[in-house]
């Protein structure tokens, strides 16, 4: 057991499961680890790998702005991004385009919003809904483009499916259009998922990670240089994700970097050789009943993680040691049956810890967290849950 896990399970003794709980020690470390692989480059929040507002003040200060190497907030939703804002946050960028007409007619309604938060656009389609649901043919929102910095290998296509904008020109060309239409482009981000999103598992994928990061520091400097020949110098060139830090970092024509994941490590993240994962955040489910010898019943934990549908999604079991799902139910919505060499131990009312695949999406499903101090203090906080708020 390590000590993180240990200062959680005796903290949380008198507690009945479902529960989630944090370290703050570790997660504390884990910020500067985030920080110390930025190399000095300013750390954004990703909001939705944490989904919890006192969580994203222990990174970036009381007032959601910036300290200790982390700046800014990366939102996953515009009501969300509009929340923290009358929350203090004062630096908001979307990390997506939004089509909520009502969150952008009260974002246009606003001068302050539209000072702390800009939006992710990545083409004309996205701003004439802007317009029309801010009911303005000029508004001078803050806009950022989202950049594609996916590696093409011929016709073979290695990332995600994001921005239909790749080349230095067509980027410059659109923003060029925006700034006509009295928009304000403020930035560009590139998120190259398949260098910060897939585990160093392999001498191939060790490859293709060095050549697409090869590949779009080259272009990434020409699409920087041919935005600001039309609108002038960017204030935001954002780039990278937890797995890719050092990498996007390096590159000097970027001025922020984007983490989020790294604060919890979820299970996706074991496997990465950039930096070693201490986990944070775990959660503890009751057993409820014994159906045979070897194995035990416990209470929900059916919290699948997003993405491709397989094991990699599922939640891990971690103390006691040597217990596992079965292949034939796995985590399940109301009760998740475990085997393995300490089921037979388990009594009802004993717990089960484990780990959740993907960082932030735990916490939509507690309504709080409870964090744990290094001298076994602990505090519940809300999760965006527990505020009322559910953002998709």
């Amino acid at each position: 057991m390590t000590p993180t896990l240990d200062r959680l399970i005796a903290s949380t003794t008198e507690i009945d499961p479902p529960l989630a709980a944090l370290d703050l020690p570790t997660l504390r470390a884990n910020a500067a680890d985030l920080v110390r692989r930025a190399a000095g480059t300013p750390v954004r929040v990703a909001s939705k790998s944490v989904r919890c507002r006192a969580v994203l003040q222990v990174a970036l200060g009381e007032n959601l702005t910036a300290a200790g190497g982390f700046r800014g907030i990366m939102a996953y939703s515009l009501r969300e991004a509009i929340w923290l804002a009358r929350h203090g946050a004062q630096d908001i960028l979307m990390g997506y385009p939004t089509a909520d007409r009502g969150a952008l007619a009260e974002l246009a309604a606003e001068p302050e919003l539209l000072n702390r938060i800009t939006l992710m656009v990545d083409g004309d389609d996205h701003l004439d809904f802007v317009s029309a649901a801010a009911g303005a043919t000029s508004l001078r929102a803050r806009l950022c483009i989202d950049v594609d910095a996916s590696l093409r290998l011929g016709p073979v296509h290695i990332g995600v499916r994001r921005s239909p904008l790749r080349e230095p020109s067509a980027v410059a060309a659109f923003a060029k259009r925006a700034a006509a239409r009295g928009f304000a482009v403020v930035g560009v981000m590139f998120y190259e998922a398949q260098i910060a999103g897939l585990p160093d598992s392999s001498p191939p994928i060790g490859w293709m990670k060095r050549a697409s990061a090869r590949e779009l520091a080259t272009r990434r400097g020409s699409v920087v240089n041919a935005v600001q020949s039309e609108v002038g110098v960017l204030e935001i060139v954002n780039s990278g994700g937890t797995g890719s830090l050092e990498v996007s970092s390096a590159d000097p024509v970027v001025t922020e970097v984007t983490a989020g994941s790294g604060l919890y490590v979820p299970t996706l993240f074991d496997r990465y050789r950039s930096f070693r994962p201490h986990p944070s955040l775990y959660f503890a489910l009751s057993t409820v009943r014994r159906p045979a010898p070897g194995i035990a019943t416990l209470f929900g934990g059916g919290y699948i993680a997003s993405g491709p549908a397989g094991r990699s999604r599922v939640p891990a079991p971690m103390w006691p040691t040597g217990l596992k799902l079965l292949r034939n139910e796995g985590a399940g919505e109301v009760q998740t049956p475990v085997t393995g060499r300490a089921a037979a131990d388990l009594g009802i009312g004993d717990r089960v810890w484990f780990r959740h695949a993907k960082a932030g999406e735990l916490c939509e499903r507690f309504t709080e967290v409870h964090l744990v101090e290094s001298d076994g203090s602990r505090t519940a906080v809300p999760t965006y849950r527990g505020e009322g708020q559910c953002f998709g």
